[in-house]
């Protein structure tokens, strides 16, 4: 079994790397929240990864998957998360695009809006992570997150920035733009665009208006 394996980042894509280890060249799965920190890595530089291994059976053979995280902590919360019932390791990958700590507090919090908004979570698996890790993952509540290992904020600083500006024009206070810019974020994790945010934005003022 593999551990540990540092090598040359041959190539990187948003849900996988390969590393040139001695003459060999291996596929390791990653988090697209990984990758955010790979992207201003350049070929053949020396990176280093923890590894999960399992074995994946198709209908004629079996072969083993490596996916690897940036820590051991990282890892730990990944073995815990796939102990929760219905989800499986290519799901939880899929799911982990935010820090970890953001995605431990919503597990405590029992923010099911937040933890069904995640890829390949729906509302009955959020609720089942609700259920199963709530009161068990305090450690990683805990972390603080160093500059090498936080999510990037500068677009999101930026985007959000825009948005209370737009909000400002259109006589919102100050107070209450950010607070609709920081509500709509929340609600939806995969904007990107300020286009995006805006279109969110109206759709939650219209849902306090109507609902």
């Amino acid at each position: 079994m593999i551990v540990k394996i540092k090598g040359k980042l041959l190539r990187k894509e948003k849900d996988r790397v390969h590393l040139g280890v001695g003459g060999l060249v291996y596929e390791i799965l990653i988090s697209e929240y990984t990758y955010e920190h790979l992207k201003l890595s350049v070929n053949n530089e020396l990176q280093e990864f923890v590894i999960y291994e399992y074995m994946q059976a198709d209908s004629n053979r079996i072969y083993p998957v490596f996916i690897g995280f940036l820590n051991e902590l990282e890892k730990e919360f990944f073995e815990m998360f796939i102990k929760v019932s219905g989800i499986g390791p290519k799901a939880a990958l899929r799911a982990f695009r935010r820090p970890l700590t953001e995605i431990a507090r919503a597990i405590e919090e029992g923010d099911i809006n937040y933890l069904k908004s995640l890829p390949s979570i729906g509302l009955q698996r959020a609720k089942n992570i609700v259920a199963f890790l709530q009161g068990k993952i305090g450690r990683f509540l805990l972390i603080k997150e160093s500059t090498a290992t936080a999510m990037p904020k500068t677009d999101k600083e930026e985007l959000k920035s825009e948005a209370v500006e737009v909000l400002l024009q259109l006589q919102y206070k100050k107070r209450e733009a950010k607070e609709m810019v920081d509500k709509a974020l929340k609600s939806n994790i995969r904007i990107e665009s300020l286009e995006e945010l805006l279109n969110e934005i109206y759709r939650q003022k219209n849902i306090r208006a109507y609902g």
